[in-house]
């Protein structure tokens, strides 16, 4: 199947008992077992295992181009559960300027326990390269990257790493519509569902998708362990929200290219990131390695940003991005607010920077609203 047959149809078959087109939600926390060690249908515990977190990860990992797949209470959730593959001592090398919430995991929980995590100076695939040594056991990216929307080469990425070591891609803000990385040499997928494949800002989740079969088997081992599995109603929201992805990742792109375009040179901003303009540093990896761009465009501001904040009519203030509706943050202050103010400098999170998450509403006027608030 084709991937927008695959989003509506992978996983979801319809209930062979009562003929449902929806995948029942199952609700139930333990399952009766015929006899002791009699699972049926290997059905023990909900933390285990339950029918509608199975459903979604088949529908995940279809969507993926993966084997395999594991559905997480929230994205952290699952970097966590990605984390527990190593041991004390293990090195990760990590592109500089990753989401806030990744930074505070790495340096203020998982460092504690003798991981040692290195940061590459630089948002490039060279700085990437220049970082990893014979003893990285993760190489972890995102691409296009929070909030800053560079692109790194996860081709170029997987054949310099050595041997042993995983690259884990983070693949939220472009979603499996537009990048599949595994199909260009990644181990493991990242998700915030949260985000684009929920997509209607109710329901928080995450996922990692695998295709080897040992991979995914640790990180069930942890996800079972650790417990941060979604619930049944979370799950089949999200299922829900990814049956309409590629309808709503066409229309995010549409606006987005019209939001960046149509603020591109105004007096108001000083610089447009949108990897989809032709003066994007990264324009030309952007259109070889991926389909198409999300509904985030950054901009660097000339005047007072609180001011142009609170200005604002269509684009709501607030964290997460992907939803249905337009969104605005200040990084600097919100999803990288956990930064030391040095390293916000260092990356380039100024004060001057807000990041739209483009939704669907009409895109003339999103635009007047942003022309209004920037006036």
């Amino acid at each position: 199947m084709k991937l927008d047959t695959r989003l509506i149809h992978a996983g979801q078959d319809p209930d062979p008992r009562t003929g449902a087109v929806n995948v029942p939600i199952s609700m139930s926390s333990t399952f009766k077992q015929d006899g002791v060690g009699g699972f049926r249908e290997g059905y023990e515990y909900a933390r285990s295992d339950n029918p509608s977190r199975r459903s979604l990860e088949a529908t995940l990992a279809a969507i993926e181009n993966g084997s395999h797949a594991r559905a997480f209470a929230s994205g952290l959730a699952a970097e966590c559960g990605i984390l527990s593959l190593l041991g004390s001592g293990d090195e990760v090398v990590a592109s500089s300027n990753v989401y806030g919430g990744t930074y505070r995991l790495f340096t203020q929980v998982y460092a504690k326990f003798g991981l040692r995590f290195r940061l590459a100076e630089g948002h490039t695939t060279e700085a990437i390269l220049d970082t990893i040594t014979p003893a990285t056991r993760i190489i972890w990216i995102e691409t296009p990257s929070n909030p800053l929307l560079d692109i790194l080469d996860i081709a170029r990425i997987a054949e310099g790493r050595p041997a042993g070591a995983l690259l884990v891609v983070d693949n939220t803000f472009a979603s499996p519509y537009f990048q599949n990385p595994l199909d260009l040499g990644a181990d493991l997928v990242l998700h915030s569902t949260t985000k684009y494949l929920g997509g209607h800002s109710d329901v928080v989740g995450g996922a990692v998708i695998a295709r080897d079969a040992q991979l995914d088997a640790d990180l069930g081992f942890y996800q079972n362990a650790q417990g941060a599995v979604p619930s049944p109603f979370d799950c089949y929201l999200v299922q829900r929200g990814i049956k309409t992805l590629a309808v709503r990742m066409q229309r995010h792109e549409q606006n987005a290219y019209a939001v960046a375009e149509g603020l591109s040179g105004h007096p108001g901003v000083a610089r447009v990131l949108f990897p989809g303009l032709p003066g994007h540093p990264d324009h030309a990896l952007a259109r070889r390695q991926m389909r198409g761009q999300s509904g985030l465009v950054s901009l660097q501001l000339k005047g007072d940003p609180q001011r142009f904040l609170s200005r604002l009519r269509l684009f709501t203030l607030g964290e997460s991005l992907g939803g249905v509706e337009s969104l605005v943050c200040k990084p600097d202050q919100m999803t990288h607010g956990s930064l030391p103010p040095e390293v916000r400098a260092r990356l380039g999170i100024t004060p001057d920077l807000v990041r739209l998450s483009v939704g669907l509403e009409d895109r003339d006027e999103l635009l007047e609203d942003l022309r209004a608030a920037l006036a």
